[in-house]
């Protein structure tokens, strides 16, 4: 169950932190917030199946170095996280609340980078995948519901520094993976 939260509650930090820059700026509609939080459920549940699909095809190809290389992996997303700032999250902000087709698909990939990458981890982690990917589609919808609720209460102060936890708890799980392979 731990290893169960070190991979969902960084995701949700991010999520809120996103959907908070865009409850941020402008009022939204409860059709716009319910929208807005079923491309998150989307995107963030089906992202960590392609990473599953291509960690397994890449661990067949790469052996025993397809382990670390998940670990590698979430460590890369986590200083994204860190260095991406809130930047990166006014910008998804401005665009995801009118977006349409192939950009709706384009920022709903954008917001989900973080979970293509745990899908490389699942199995190194030994977790069952649909336990993980209810529960991250579980996390982004009360993420998104929360942080667009409250993304014009909170400063982007704070908004930043829950992804910065987020990014730094990610690197944290990326080095233990790695530290897990290196005992054994």
């Amino acid at each position: 169950m731990l290893k169960l939260l070190a991979f969902v509650l960084p995701l949700g930090v991010d999520s809120f932190a996103v959907a908070a820059a865009i409850g941020a700026s402008q009022a939204l509609t409860a059709w716009q917030r319910l929208r807005i939080s079923l491309v998150f459920v989307i995107f963030e549940g089906g992202m960590p199946l392609v990473g599953l699909g291509l960690g397994i095809a890449l661990a067949h190809g790469i052996g025993q170095v397809a382990d670390y290389l998940a670990g590698a992996a979430v460590i890369a997303i986590g200083a994204w996280m860190l260095l991406a700032g809130d930047k990166d999250d006014e910008e998804k902000a401005t665009h995801i609340i009118t977006s349409h087709g192939l950009a709706l698909i384009a920022l709903g990939f954008s917001i989900s980078l973080d979970e293509l990458a745990i899908g490389f981890t699942i199995g190194l982690a030994h977790l069952r995948v649909t336990t993980v990917i209810v529960a991250i589609a579980l996390q982004a919808f009360l993420a998104a519901q929360l942080g667009l609720a409250t993304g014009d209460k909170i400063g982007a102060r704070w908004r930043e520094r829950a992804e910065q936890a987020a990014g730094i708890a990610l690197i944290l799980l990326g080095a233990y993976l790695i530290g897990e392979q290196l005992a054994q």
